[in-house]
């Protein structure tokens, strides 16, 4: 009994400490992203034949999948890679909304339907609230805009004017901004990834 005892003890200190372990890693994950809001980006939906692993479309340019791909990748991690990998061995469980018969590298991380699945495999699912308090500085948010089109940026550190919300930094049309917009379209995604 006492060998269970000292067991589960361990257990729980073990799962406590890779929480803990974890904090500092979406701190600077929301870091990173927020240092995007520095950049001018065009906000340009052109298909771009890109190198792989590490590939990037012109640093100008970019739409809101490249908003979470570049703050990532700012702490080396390649989702183009990953998600790609992941693809690769199970494309029969990826959303099918583009008639592809195969991967393609060079677009499938920049797919929001894509990074959802991707985030939902490989990550953690949080709950989807409209609490603010339960978003934090590295969450990923998708969400649900009109005529079907989906949306994903990153919670960051910053709060809104009156306190009550963390700010997001997304593109939705005028670049790589920080703003109050948690709540402004229907959320359909909170995760959290780290690798």
């Amino acid at each position: 009994m006492r060998a269970i005892t000292i067991l589960l003890l361990l257990i729980f200190f073990l799962i406590g400490s890779s929480a803990k372990t974890q904090i500092p890693f979406f701190k600077k994950l929301a870091d990173s992203a927020s240092t995007l809001s520095g950049y001018l980006v065009q906000y340009d939906l052109t298909y771009y034949k890109i190198p792989y692993p590490m590939g990037d479309i012109p640093s100008h340019k970019g739409v809101c999948t490249d908003v979470i791909i570049r703050a990532y990748r700012k702490l080396g991690i390649d989702l183009q890679q990953e998600v790609h990998e992941d693809m690769r061995r199970n494309f029969h469980l990826y959303p099918k909304y583009w008639g592809l018969k195969t991967t393609d590298r060079n677009i499938d991380h920049r797919r929001v339907p894509n990074l959802m699945y991707f985030f939902s495999r490989k990550g953690i699912v949080l709950p989807i609230s409209r609490n603010a308090a339960d978003y934090h500085a590295g969450d990923i948010v998708c969400w649900q805009l009109p005529r079907g089109l989906k949306h994903i940026g990153m919670v960051v550190h910053q709060k809104s004017k009156d306190q009550q919300r963390p700010l997001v930094i997304h593109n939705i049309g005028d670049g790589q901004v920080i703003e109050d917009a948690l709540f402004n379209f229907p959320v359909i995604g909170h995760y959290r990834y780290a690798r």
